[in-house]
């Protein structure tokens, strides 16, 4: 899935640049060269994030524990439109964006075939993974990226479904039903409840959702779908996340008039050339009562 468009109410992409072919590749060397060229950060501003958040993921009857603390499992994380499991890598490796983003734009990576580079990547994966890492389950309609991601030991499962679309597959239920993170850091303009309600049906317990969202959409309808399970919704209002710059003069304008819209102020974000994404995050009402999120996100 693009991580590059928006949609309006109606659920259509609307006047921002298309970059559906980056996602259809065998593996992720045009992901970083093309989406490179235009500074594209948004995995590296989650990556502290995600892993801040899962260390405080208590289960729902006792949020005041933090898995951490207690030398627990925080369970599986569930990576929505993962793509080639980026997100997987910056979580579960001692790598960052920026050093992924040379791998694979290297001269190296380059001269490599397919076969070649999923063996690289492999070992190289392999050899940096962390005592801690987690089960990361990816959720994407783009096969050949989650297939990457499988292959190189990324992703512990990967499912193609649309959820907007049917309900899930018995299989996807079952490598869900212990998630405790479920993280979103380019697809939230291509989904609604309908993605997440049938997930959170199938769960032991209500997990943490942390979605990083265009300022020029809206959240609110999934934030109304997910409160039907006894969750709250909270956005960070204390910064936003640079994505990425403006491939052009018209994506600007339609940026800062759609974050004007919105309500928010473009000032010194979109009118200095990069589109800014918000934190949102979701948990039982407990658990936001527990680990206030200005707190939370300091730890």
């Amino acid at each position: 899935m693009s991580a590059d468009q928006n949609s309006d109410d109606s659920g259509s992409a609307t006047q921002m640049t298309r970059f559906d072919d980056i996602y259809t590749q065998r593996d992720p060397r045009s992901y970083f060269r093309v989406l490179g060229a235009l500074d594209y950060q948004t995995p590296h501003h989650a990556q502290g994030v995600f892993r801040r958040l899962l260390s405080f993921v208590g289960l729902a009857e006792d949020p005041d524990r933090s898995a951490v603390q207690h030398g627990e499992s925080p369970g599986t994380v569930l990576d929505i439109c993962c793509s080639y499991g980026i997100n997987a890598a910056l979580l579960n490796h001692y790598v960052t964006y920026e050093e992924l983003h040379a791998r694979y734009t290297s001269p190296h990576a380059a001269d490599l075939t397919v076969a070649e580079l999923i063996e690289w990547d492999r070992k190289y994966y392999a050899a940096c993974r962390r005592p801690d890492a987690v089960p990361v389950v990816g959720l994407d309609i783009a096969a050949p990226a989650t297939a990457y991601g499988r292959a190189v030991g990324l992703l512990d499962a990967a499912f193609t479904e649309n959820l907007e679309a049917d309900p899930p597959s018995p299989a996807l239920y079952r490598a869900t039903r212990d998630t405790r993170l479920i993280t979103v850091t380019g697809g939230a303009s291509f989904l609604s409840a309908r993605t997440f309600q049938p997930l959170l049906e199938g769960m032991q317990e209500p997990p943490c959702v942390a979605a990083f969202v265009l300022r020029t959409g809206s959240y609110q309808k999934i934030a109304e779908g997910l409160a039907r399970f006894g969750m709250v919704t909270e956005k960070d209002t204390s910064r936003t996340y640079p994505q990425r710059r403006f491939t052009g003069t018209d994506e600007q304008r339609y940026a800062i008039a759609a974050v004007s819209a919105a309500g928010d102020d473009p000032d010194g974000k979109e009118t200095d050339g990069h589109f800014h994404t918000a934190l949102h995050l979701t948990r039982p009402a407990a658990h936001a009562v527990a680990h206030p999120l200005p707190a939370l996100l300091q730890t």
